[in-house]
């Protein structure tokens, strides 16, 4: 049966719009290659943290619906975005 999730993460504040992008879109891209589909894309922008995180102040976020039937995609992404210097913070919720 197809799990629903979501995933929250914060990039780096010191990237250009361009490469933002380029990092959202390669975060997108480890999800569906390993078999999962990003329903929507919700992009807050540049916003303050709400405490320092790898001394920064401020970060993009993003949110995304995502839809899976492996654990592995999961595990994949958080394998990849751990080691990520981009990548500030994020957090995978099981959806409803």
């Amino acid at each position: 049966m197809l799990k629903k999730y979501e995933i929250m993460y914060i990039i780096k504040p010191e990237l250009d719009a361009e490469a933002v992008k380029a990092e959202n879109a390669s975060l997108q891209k480890i999800l569906s290659d390993n078999g999962g589909k990003v329903v929507d894309v919700n992009e807050w922008g540049l916003r303050t943290l709400a405490y320092e995180i790898k001394k920064e102040t401020k970060g993009y976020y993003f949110v995304l619906k995502l839809e899976t039937l492996e654990q592995a995609t999961l595990d994949e992404f958080t394998r990849l975005a751990r080691v990520n210097s981009n990548v500030l913070r994020y957090l995978i919720t099981v959806s409803e």
